[in-house]
């Protein structure tokens, strides 16, 4: 039996299907735990489904394309394609151990971008081509069967990659749930050091720095680097970077709680806003916060310049570019930080 749908329900499906993978692609941005694993399992699954429904699409739309006149929409239309391709190919590459080297890129650098040029490039080819269903189109037994048919080949397609990767040791036994490879764990300063949207500030000269906690707190603390470097808290912890490689490590430091335990948050303070040198912030929930550490060594070695020396956020569970490099203000807020996302992006431009 024919298991393609109709062309309106593979038009609306491949909505659906992209719509779950950007949205998926986005959340494991932040998504670090082991219990996210989900985010990580429907991102893939859903890819590869998208194979699938790209195939009964450009079957369809090929001579369309090829034997009529060109519009603008034809030109939007095919650069949509070529673009979504583009995502799928380096995605599925990038799981099966290849990679490139592409200036300050790599293969998961450019999935990602590619994956998001998908969306204004999707919308605009919406305007042209939006049809809704009939509802001939989901009646019957064989649109059920069919949709089965898709999810199977996703998830199977799925746990077969993840079975070959293992098999042949593509990209080795040691990768995470969100697979990041392993770079330099336990090797104190020797693991990659990346900069979010080129943020590398001038090295920060121990003398003239401090750390500030501020904010919502009856005792603001402003201290040395002496005095901070003489906490002797440690923490293991993973430092998992969106750009694809991990590396777990022994922090030593400050533990975020005692500090504020010093300084007195109100009682309703719920954030504590990390912020570095260069502007570039991110919040935790104070309960987080509090178990967190602020690491002047790793491995024994104060922390590299690149690394964020004086002083870095180690926040187990969340994201690279969560844990804040060259930190010089901790404040406590009662609500969370509206501009951070936004500082991330501008915070280079200083």
């Amino acid at each position: 039996m024919d298991v393609e749908l109709p062309p309106r329900l593979t038009d609306w499906t491949i909505l659906g299907v992209v719509v779950l993978s950007v949205g998926t692609g986005l959340v494991s941005l932040v998504s670090g735990r082991p219990g996210d694993w989900w985010v990580f399992w429907l991102h893939g699954a859903g890819g590869l489904t998208l194979v699938v429904l790209l195939v009964w699409k450009f079957r369809r739309v090929y001579r369309r394309v090829t034997d009529a006149e060109w519009t603008r929409a034809t030109v939007v239309s095919v650069a949509l394609a070529t673009v979504a391709v583009g995502a799928l190919a380096s995605g599925a590459a990038w799981a099966s151990g290849f990679d490139l080297d592409l200036a300050y890129w790599n293969l998961l650098n450019l999935h990602v971008l590619l994956g998001l040029l998908v969306v204004p490039l999707l919308v605009w080819h919406l305007r042209h081509r939006f049809r809704l269903p009939e509802r001939t189109d989901v009646e019957g037994r064989r649109t059920a069967l069919s949709y089965l048919a898709l999810a199977g080949f996703g998830v199977g397609a799925w746990w077969l990659q993840r079975g070959a990767n293992r098999a042949l040791d593509l990209v080795g036994a040691d990768r995470r749930f969100t697979g990041s490879r392993e770079r330099g764990s336990f090797a104190g300063n020797a693991y990659p050091v990346t900069m979010w949207m080129a943020d590398d500030p001038d090295p920060v000269d121990p003398g003239e720095w401090s750390l500030s906690v501020v904010g919502a707190v009856g005792e603001p603390i402003t201290a040395g680097y002496d005095v901070v470097a003489e906490f002797e808290d440690r923490e293991t912890a993973t430092l998992d970077c969106t750009s694809g490689w991990y590396a777990r490590q022994e922090w030593e430091g400050v533990r975020v709680g005692r500090l504020l335990d010093r300084a007195d948050p109100d009682g309703d303070a719920r954030y504590v806003s990390f912020r570095s040198v260069t502007g570039y912030r991110w919040n935790l929930p104070v309960e987080e916060a509090e178990d967190a550490l602020l690491a002047t060594r790793v491995g024994g070695e104060d922390l590299s310049h690149g690394h964020g020396f004086p002083a870095r956020l180690v926040a187990p569970g969340r994201r690279g570019f969560q844990w804040v490099k060259w930190v010089e203000t901790v404040e406590v807020r009662t609500d969370p930080d509206p501009g951070q996302v936004g500082a991330i992006f501008l915070s280079w431009t200083g």
